[in-house]
């Protein structure tokens, strides 16, 4: 079962190392990670290429698709840090499940739609229920828990990497 307890705190730590090393801890980052959140989400959704129905190409391998898709829960996790709903969250991972294009179409959407109500809304229940939809994208591309856990640490250790060397 994924640790979102162990996530939150890896990325207060990388959250605090950027905000140091850039100088914006006086700062309000809110909107430009939500615009940062929703960019990585169209970039997920790209690699699926679940909406390029006139398109034969395959979507992107599976490790470039879970790669996308943890950078979204980097962004997700600060956005939650940054409201303060990083210490208790009602949300439970789904099993992954399989679903088709259209299926992963509507989630994109939902989560859009969340992105903007949360924005509007700051309610923790607004938050949860973007965060479980992002989850349950996850779900139906496959991914489970464990491999998104792992596949977060080992990208925040590259994110970690990327600020000393002037990313």
């Amino acid at each position: 079962m994924m640790n979102l307890f162990k996530l939150f705190h890896m990325q207060k730590e990388l959250d605090n190392y950027i905000e140091t090393k850039r100088q914006l801890k006086d700062e309000s980052l809110l909107e430009r990670k939500l615009l940062a959140f929703q960019v990585e989400l169209a970039e997920l959704a790209n690699e699926t290429r679940s909406f390029k129905f006139w398109s034969d190409k395959d979507p992107s391998p599976r490790e470039v698709i879970l790669e996308e898709y943890v950078d979204g829960i980097h962004f997700l996790l600060s956005v939650g840090i940054e409201y303060g709903y990083d210490e208790e969250l009602n949300i439970d991972f789904l099993n992954p499940m399989s679903a088709t294009n259209s299926d992963i179409v509507d989630t994109f959407f939902q989560i859009m739609e969340d992105i903007l109500l949360v924005r509007k809304d700051e309610k923790k229940i607004n938050y949860e229920k973007l965060f479980q939809n992002y989850l349950m994208l996850g779900a139906k591309l496959g991914f489970s828990s464990e491999a998104i856990e792992k596949a977060y640490m080992q990208k925040n250790e590259v994110n970690h990497q990327r600020q000393d060397n002037g990313y």
